[in-house]
């Protein structure tokens, strides 16, 4: 193996486990400053030229990416991860706590109204489900965790969600939540 191979294969390794797309200088930060990167980086996009991965520079950083003939391939398989706003959240914990609830039900234990966009976005995650109507006036529907919210948060069953102890000690519970248990407890004890 000559020199020029082992430096090809240096950069190759350095953009294939990089994060992020690099520039020359970052690349010769890995494999050492007298190496020549840009011949390197020549013979990669050489190699690379009709196969399903290539390698391309944007804005003088370089990164492997699929060719642009097979992108279609791959993007019925991608799926966007979003992350939950905290209504989501405390509403997605209302639900598994205390279902089957109506929205009126997470209203009262939030107190604040439940966006509809909310709800939608559970629903459209697959981590709550319809759960059929209340028999009161009006008949409110009520929600209920699905198998994919206990698949996607590793539980077997709703028992295995942690009790306020084990919230407290992982240190997830807010002074807030704190300093209202303790108002509540101390109102109990006194009737």
């Amino acid at each position: 193996m000559t020199p020029a191979d082992s430096i090809e294969r240096a950069v190759e390794a350095v953009l294939f486990a990089a994060e992020a797309p690099l520039t020359a200088h970052d690349i010769r930060l890995h494999v050492g400053t007298a190496a020549d990167v840009e011949g390197a980086l020549a013979a990669l996009v050489a190699r690379y030229a009709g196969r399903g991965v290539e390698l391309v520079e944007r804005g003088g950083r370089w990164h492997f990416q699929t060719a642009a003939d097979l992108a279609h391939l791959l993007r019925r398989d991608r799926e966007e991860m979003r992350k939950l706003s905290r209504a989501g959240i405390e509403t997605l914990a209302i639900i598994a706590y205390h279902e089957p609830v109506s929205r009126a039900e997470i209203e009262a234990i939030r107190g604040v109204q439940v966006a509809k966009g909310t709800l939608d976005v559970l629903l459209e995650a697959g981590w709550i489900r319809p759960a059929g109507r209340r028999e009161v006036p009006g008949r409110p529907l009520i929600y209920a965790t699905t198998a994919g919210f206990l698949s996607h948060f590793g539980l077997a069953s709703r028992r295995d969600l942690p009790g306020l102890d084990d919230l407290r000690t992982a240190g997830l519970l807010d002074p807030v939540d704190l300093a209202f248990e303790n108002a509540v407890e101390k109102s109990d004890e006194d009737e």
